[in-house]
């Protein structure tokens, strides 16, 4: 980087966003309530100066990149997808353009015999772990999986690991037999029964027939429900890619703390890097990407 740069990261529920100086240091930072969903149509420009135009005013030859839930179908703009193999480079080249002085990272598709996957704005954490051969998994409520080689994105997959643990939590039969405190033991019986050939469906249900036959108490529903989900997204990712892989896990907190858990038991080496870190890093190797003359 050699100038500012406003960097936003704009999801369906959170609006953030973050002044760097020309080395990438954070000179002031923001979080707001203002996500992608909750913004009314033609409302983003509006958004943006409310949060942002200070640093902008301050600073009239910083460019505003965006990346997230902003580019999508329902957002500001409609960003195209770029095309795996997707490197920092192919997402500067494909960059949308707003406005003369506001771009938005365009998300990645890729394609395989069973159909497409898409992301938008992991592609940005992706870049900012710097990994440049192995596997990135970034958890969440659509968790992803990527391959790298030689720094490009060559494939990915989505799990929906956090949804459903909300869905079946939350509005399935298993939330009326969930108890308080949860006993984090169950977490590691879900684990196991991650493993079992009988599937995840069959998996779920002994939830509950675990606790109406007084083999598991109401307190460990939940944390089984999470190992189960988790592990089936592991066993999953492993069937695509390997087990003998290090991974490197983009997450914090108990999610991280979690996901540690679920690889260790099969073996993995990790590493872990914070999200905000990847999203500045990423976000910062693609607007250098942009900046780069062409080789001839």
């Amino acid at each position: 980087m050699t100038s500012e740069l406003i960097a936003v990261d704009w999801g369906t529920s959170r609006f953030r966003a973050f002044r760097l100086d020309g080395a990438g240091k954070v000179l002031d930072r923001l979080s707001a309530e203002d996500g992608m969903s909750t913004v009314p149509t033609g409302g983003f420009a509006a958004v943006l100066e409310r949060h942002c135009g200070a640093w902008m005013r301050a600073n009239p030859e910083a460019p505003v990149l965006m990346a997230g839930m902003v580019g999508a179908r329902n957002g500001w703009a409609e960003a195209p997808y770029s095309t795996c193999p997707a490197s920092p480079k192919s997402l500067a080249n494909t960059m949308f353009k707003v406005t003369d002085r506001v771009s938005i990272v365009p998300g990645v598709i890729a394609r395989d015999k069973s159909g497409a996957d898409v992301m938008r704005g992991e592609e940005t954490l992706i870049f900012g772990t710097e990994v440049k051969n192995g596997l990135v998994c970034l958890p969440g409520t659509h968790s992803k999986w990527a391959r790298v080689e030689d720094g490009a994105i060559t494939d990915f997959a989505t799990f929906m690991t956090g949804e459903t643990y909300a869905l079946f939590r939350q509005q399935s039969l298993l939330s009326r037999l969930a108890a308080e405190p949860e006993d984090l033991a169950g977490f590691d019986d879900g684990l196991e029964a991650a493993k079992d050939a009988t599937g995840l469906t069959n998996r779920l249900f002994q939830a509950r027939s675990r606790v109406l036959g007084g083999e598991m108490t109401g307190e460990k529903v939940g944390p089984y429900l999470s190992g189960l989900l988790i592990g089936t997204e592991i066993e999953g990712a492993f069937k695509r890619y390997g087990s003998n892989h290090a991974v490197t896990l983009v997450a914090d907190g108990v999610l991280a703390q979690r996901y540690v858990s679920a690889l260790r038991s099969h073996g993995a080496s990790i590493e872990i890097i914070s999200p905000e870190r990847a999203f500045l890093d990423g976000l910062a190797t693609i607007a250098a990407a942009r900046n780069q003359e062409p080789t001839s």
